[in-house]
């Protein structure tokens, strides 16, 4: 583990190793002492439950399960946890609050890199482009065939989109000009912005029963852990194709499974699974038709700094006492 002192005595953990742009912020604002794990990979539990002894401060990733033992094991003196992440599901909000801790989290910036990632994913799904690449490395690339490796396109098709929020906004508007015939959404209220990409707000049962694609951009909550089941996909059409860039839990995964080697629908494409990563041994990668991408949404440069900065500057502000520039609201 690796320490760099500071003037001042509030000690931060951080779980991973950053940029050095982002450690530059965090060791110049003179307030920390900061230690971190110094790898790409995880801490190991008992490291990290080490690192976090007597903290005033955490920046954590998404992968780290801050509960209520990793809370103990800082203390009393731990002010705020800053995630370098939009999601805040692998805190223990209830634990957090109860114990007056501030949470920065880093919404907005990674709104656009998670749309084009999202739709890239749609298009190498609908289109097969995993499969054909693997067709021109193994010898299938054999002559020209009038229906070989054909897919879907959007032009002209339903598309429905779970949870209209910032990223599903920023998914539809990149989708619109395929030519995309009619673009339904759902969720807990209907959206005035849907209508700069001409949205119609829909009971889920429409919206699952009639698009050709349906991508998943919402929360995970208690009402959205396993809303893609087997009734859900039971409900879809045999020629849709089924998306999901938000959480893995949102997905019954054994249910996608069935729905997939049964052809109940065409393919499905997941930047997000369950655990994370997936086992090399799981049965959807045995599927041709499920394409699975070891959570990439933001993963370009300039998010992922952008996304640094933030975090580093939400951690600064908690253990100062002073203004987080993004702090999220707890409402448990």
């Amino acid at each position: 583990m690796q320490t760099v002192e500071a003037h001042e005595l509030m000690k931060v953990f951080v779980t991973r190793r950053i940029s050095p742009e982002a450690m530059k912020i965090l060791t110049t604002a003179g307030v920390c002492e900061v230690s971190l794990w110094d790898s790409e990979e995880p801490a190991p539990r008992s490291e990290l439950l080490k690192g976090v002894q007597g903290a005033h401060g955490i920046l954590c990733m998404l992968s780290d399960e801050i509960d209520a033992e990793v809370l103990d094991a800082a203390g009393p003196n731990l002010k705020v946890i800053s995630t370098l992440s939009v999601g805040y599901d692998h805190l223990a909000l209830d634990e957090v609050k109860k114990r007056g801790i501030r949470v920065g989290y880093t919404p907005d910036v990674l709104t656009d890199a998670t749309a084009e990632l999202t739709v890239a994913l749609l298009l190498a799904t609908a289109r097969r482009i995993p499969e054909g690449l693997e067709e021109v490395k193994n010898g299938g690339w054999s002559s020209w065939k009038p229906f070989w490796l054909c897919g879907n396109g959007l032009s002209g098709s339903t598309v429905g989109i779970i949870g209209l929020g910032r990223i599903g906004m920023a998914i539809s508007r990149r989708l619109m000009p395929f030519g995309v015939k009619r673009l339904l959404y759902s969720g807990r209220t209907a959206k005035p912005h849907a209508t700069e990409v001409n949205g119609e707000f829909v009971p889920l049962d429409t919206l699952i029963t009639e698009s050709d694609f349906i991508v998943v951009s919402c929360s995970l909550t208690p009402e959205t852990q396993g809303l893609c089941d087997k009734a859900f996909f039971s409900k879809m059409k045999n020629t849709a194709v089924f998306v999901n860039s938000s959480r893995g839990a949102v997905v019954n995964q054994e249910d996608l499974y069935e729905a997939l080697s049964s052809g109940q629908i065409a393919a499905a494409g997941l930047d997000v699974t369950t655990p994370e990563p997936l086992p090399t041994n799981h049965p959807l990668l045995t599927l041709k038709n499920c394409v699975v991408l070891p959570h990439i949404g933001s993963a370009t440069y300039s998010t992922r700094r952008t996304m640094l900065a933030l975090a580093v500057r939400n951690l600064l502000g908690g253990v100062q006492g002073t203004e987080m520039p993004i702090i999220l609201t707890l409402h448990v």
